[in-house]
């Protein structure tokens, strides 16, 4: 499946579990997509998706995002979206 590169981790919070993404193209709820770096390897669908820790529907290029991950990322992880 075609990969379209949407951001990078720049941030990791523990409690809850999120990344914190700058994002350079647009992510929507919905959205499957995949984190991958030298230890990180997840597939997930975007269920939550924050600006300041306000929901949002979709974010775009500039925004910094948090997004609810089920593991650890990591800073410079990069952010994929499965399309």
């Amino acid at each position: 499946m075609p990969e379209e590169l949407v951001g990078i981790v720049n941030d990791f919070f523990a409690r809850p579990v999120v990344a914190g993404v700058e994002l350079n193209g647009t992510l929507r709820l919905g959205d499957k997509i995949k984190i991958s770096g030298h230890t990180s390897q997840l597939e997930l669908m975007v269920d939550s998706l924050q600006i300041n820790r306000v929901s949002v529907n979709q974010a775009g290029p500039g925004d910094s995002v948090g997004i609810k991950v089920p593991d650890r990322v990591r800073k410079g992880d990069m952010v994929f979206r499965v399309v």
